[in-house]
């Protein structure tokens, strides 16, 4: 097993059994007379527009871009993707400047059938030594349909360190796993903190 693989592992969603699902067309018809539950289903999106899924594609999740939001400046957006797009992450460091305030976003697709408690959780390093780990749950989603072709969501306010001694290089490793366990996405990328925006 290789040293990293547990430091992006995530907490457990209470109450959820691995592998139990329903099919979209049980979400559909489950207790169709509960009001609350219809509100529930609607919330996801259950019911309204057409599949937009490729059939020929088998993933569940297609995690489209990450984004850093600060207030006031274009946003800072890693395509996830393109081809190559991973691969040349690492390789391709922003810069944020020292003590700012900023969000990350996710742009993602949920296609073929419900997905249960998708995660966010990343690990940040400098010079090899482990800094930080986050964590975000995204929630449960329906598929995407042609009246919602995206989901966004937006993580809490962090604030870049600051001083002479944060400044440098760092690494981030991301995943994104659901509670059955599956890795949608994995990949590696790399920013700067410096003590002002790159122009």
């Amino acid at each position: 097993m290789p040293e990293h693989e547990d430091e992006l592992s995530t907490s457990k969603t209470e109450g959820f059994k691995v592998g139990e699902k329903k099919t979209l067309e049980e979400y559909k018809t489950l207790d169709q007379n509960d009001e609350s539950l219809n509100r529930w289903k609607a919330s996801l999106g259950l019911n309204t527009g057409d599949p937009i899924g490729d059939p020929k594609d088998p993933r569940k999740c297609i995690i489209k871009s990450l984004a850093i939001e600060t207030p006031g400046k274009s946003d800072i957006t890693l395509d996830l993707s393109g081809p190559k797009a991973l691969e040349e992450l690492k390789d391709k460091p922003f810069t944020i400047k020292e003590g700012a305030k900023f969000y990350t976003k996710v742009v993602f697709q949920v296609h073929h059938e419900v997905l249960s408690g998708l995660k966010y959780v990343h690990v940040v390093k400098r010079k090899g030594i482990q800094l930080t780990k986050d964590e975000e749950m995204l929630g449960s989603y329906a598929p995407n349909t042609t009246d919602k072709p995206v989901y966004e969501k937006r993580f809490h306010e962090e604030e870049a360190p600051s001083g002479m001694l944060a400044r440098g290089s760092y690494s981030v490793r991301s995943r994104f796993v659901d509670d059955d366990g599956h890795i949608h996405l994995e990949f590696t990328w790399a920013f700067q903190i410096a003590k002002d925006w790159a122009h």
